[in-house]
C-alpha cells in the first residue's frame, strides 16, 4: 500500500467543518498532530525502522509517556490519520448522489483526489519519500495490509445495512474488497511509477485514463449495485467520468 486509505480526500477539512471544540481539545489535538507531524518528518529522514519513539518524544520535547497518551503504538505514529480515513468511507457513502452506486461514488472520489493531487493517491510530489518509507519496513507494510481490511469491513457493513443483505449473503463482502481492490492497485501503480523517476505531468494522462479503464471494469461488474434511491422527480446523479 503506498499511501493511507484512498477514498476520502477531504476528511481533514470535513473534520475541520464540524462543531467547534472546546480549548482542552483543541490543544489535545494540536498536540497530537505535532508529535505525528515530527515523526514522520523523522520516518521520512531516517527510515521507520531508524526512528524509537524516545527520539520522536525527544524531538517534540515531550516524554514518551506524552507520545503513548496519544499513540498506542509507533505504526499509529505513522499512519495518524487512519480512523479518519476510515470514517470517511462512511460519510462518503451515506452521502453519495441521489441515483449514485457504489462503484460510482468511489470513482468520483477517486478522480477528485487526482484532481487535487491528494496524498491519498499517491498522486503528487514527493510521495515516493513515502512509499520508500512505508515499503523498507514490514511493519508499515503489515499496518497498511490490516487497514484495507479495516476499511473492507467497514464498507462491506455499510453496504449489507443499506441494501438489506443477510449474513449469509458474501456479496457486500465481495464489492467491498473490489471497490478496495481497485483503489490500492492504481494508487500502487502510481507510486511504482513516481518511485521510478516519472514526473506526474509525464504520467498524468496515463494516470487517468488507467483509473478510468479500472472504474469502467468495477461499474460494469456491479452496475447499479448499491445505487442510493432516486432523487424526487426521478432525476439520477451524474456519472462522473474523470478527466
Amino acid at each position: 500500500m503506498g499511501e493511507e486509505l484512498v477514498p476520502d480526500a477531504r476528511a481533514e477539512t470535513r473534520a475541520e467543518t464540524r462543531a467547534e471544540p472546546g480549548l482542552r481539545e483543541r490543544k489535545k489535538r494540536e498536540t497530537r498532530r505535532r508529535i505525528a507531524d515530527i515523526a514522520t518528518g523523522l520516518f521520512m529522514t531516517r527510515g521507520f525502522d531508524g526512528v524509537t519513539i524516545a527520539d520522536v518524544a525527544r524531538t517534540a520535547d515531550v516524554s514518551v509517556n506524552t507520545v503513548f497518551n496519544y499513540f498506542k503504538t509507533k505504526e499509529d505514529l505513522f499512519f495518524d490519520r487512519q480512523d479518519e480515513m476510515i470514517e470517511a468511507t462512511g460519510h462518503d457513502f451515506r452521502d453519495r448522489r441521489p441515483g449514485e452506486s457504489a462503484a460510482a461514488l468511489f470513482r468520483r472520489r477517486f478522480f477528485e483526489g487526482l484532481d487535487a493531487r491528494a496524498y491519498q493517491t499517491a498522486f503528487h510530489e514527493g510521495s515516493e519519500v513515502w512509499t520508500r518509507t512505508v515499503r523498507d519496513s514490514p511493519a508499515l507494510k503489515a499496518r497498511g495490509r490490516e487497514m484495507i481490511r479495516r476499511a473492507e469491513e467497514h464498507l462491506a457493513g455499510l453496504l449489507a445495512e443499506d441494501t438489506g443483505a443477510g449474513p449469509d449473503d458474501i456479496t457486500p463482502r465481495v464489492a467491498a474488497a473490489m471497490i478496495f481492490a481497485v483503489q490500492t492497485r492504481l494508487v500502487e501503480e502510481i507510486s511504482d511509477r513516481k518511485s521510478a523517476g516519472e514526473t506526474l505531468e509525464e504520467m498524468r494522462a496515463d494516470v487517468y485514463a488507467a483509473a478510468a479503464r479500472a472504474y469502467d471494469l468495477l461499474e460494469h461488474g456491479l452496475g447499479g449495485y448499491a445505487a442510493a434511491p432516486p432523487a424526487p422527480g426521478g432525476a439520477a446523479g451524474e456519472r462522473p467520468t474523470g478527466k
